[in-house]
C-alpha cells in the first residue's frame, strides 16, 4: 500500500502526499477551514508510516504566533481515520500584540477522516 496521492477530509482540507519511501512521507497540507491559523497557506508536511498506521506534522509562523499540527491515523478500507493536535504558542492581546498562551489553552484536538481522491 502506498501513501502517495491526494487525500481530502470531510471539511475539504487536502493532504497531498508526494513522496513515500523507507517508512517516511512528504508533501503538503492545505486547510479549508477559515478559522484555522493555517488557513490560506499550503504547508510542507513530513511524517512516518508503518503498515496502515501514519503520522505527519507541519508548522507555521502566523500573525497570531507559532503553530504546530500533528496528525496520527489508521487506514481502514478507503478511509484514513485521524486524530490531530494543534499547539498554539501565542495569542493576540487586545492591542494586537502576540502574548504567550497558557498551556491549558494552547492545545486543540479533534478527529477527521480523509478519503484518497482518484
Amino acid at each position: 500500500m502506498g501513501w502517495v496521492g491526494r487525500w481530502k477530509n470531510q471539511y475539504g482540507s487536502v493532504l497531498n502526499v508526494t513522496e513515500d519511501a523507507d517508512g517516511r512521507i512528504a508533501g503538503t497540507f492545505k486547510t479549508a477551514l477559515l478559522e484555522s491559523g493555517f488557513y490560506g497557506t499550503e504547508i510542507a508536511v513530513c511524517g512516518t508510516h508503518l503498515g496502515h498506521c501514519i503520522s505527519f506534522a507541519f508548522t507555521a509562523s502566523t500573525v497570531g504566533g507559532d503553530l504546530l499540527c500533528s496528525y496520527s491515523g489508521l487506514l481502514r478500507g478507503d478511509r484514513l481515520n485521524t486524530v490531530w493536535h494543534v499547539i498554539s504558542d501565542g495569542q493576540l492581546d487586545p492591542e494586537a500584540r502576540i502574548t504567550e498562551r497558557a498551556w491549558p489553552h494552547a492545545v486543540t484536538t479533534n478527529a477527521e477522516t480523509f478519503l484518497r481522491e482518484p
